[in-house]
């Protein structure tokens, strides 16, 4: 009986992870400012945090079998466009949480149709 053993090998440094952070950082204001306040006032550090994670499963795990040759840029182990990857996505999400939130804020009602009520029972129009 033989196992193969999945090995990853993290070769993420310093300046990688700073310039992840970095991004990560820019990509939660970023956002936040999109879908605004309708969520929570701490969507950008989940948003970040997320992005964070992500950026490293692509760059570590999803692209990790590529050498730096194959990848370019490659900063200190982080595959940058790769990592676009998850800014792209990241956006598609934030963008549709938009949409829901003003959704939500609005009624949710999209048919143009309004039903006004008297206000007593039984007498709607």
């Amino acid at each position: 009986m033989c196992e193969e053993v999945l090995v990853v090998r993290w070769d993420l440094g310093i300046e990688g992870v700073g310039l992840l952070a970095a991004m990560s950082l820019g990509f939660g204001l970023i956002a936040h400012l999109i879908v605004g306040r309708g969520v929570t006032r701490r969507l950008w550090l989940v948003s970040a945090i997320a992005y964070f994670v992500a950026g490293i499963a692509v760059s570590e795990v999803w692209f990790g079998w590529a050498t730096e040759e194959d990848l370019q840029p490659n900063i200190d182990g982080l595959s940058v466009d790769e990592v676009h990857l998850v800014t792209f996505a990241g956006l598609l999400a934030a963008l549709i949480a938009r949409y829901v939130v003003r959704r939500k804020r609005h009624g949710g009602d999209r048919s143009g149709i309004r039903i006004r009520h008297s206000g007593r029972a039984g007498k709607d129009l």
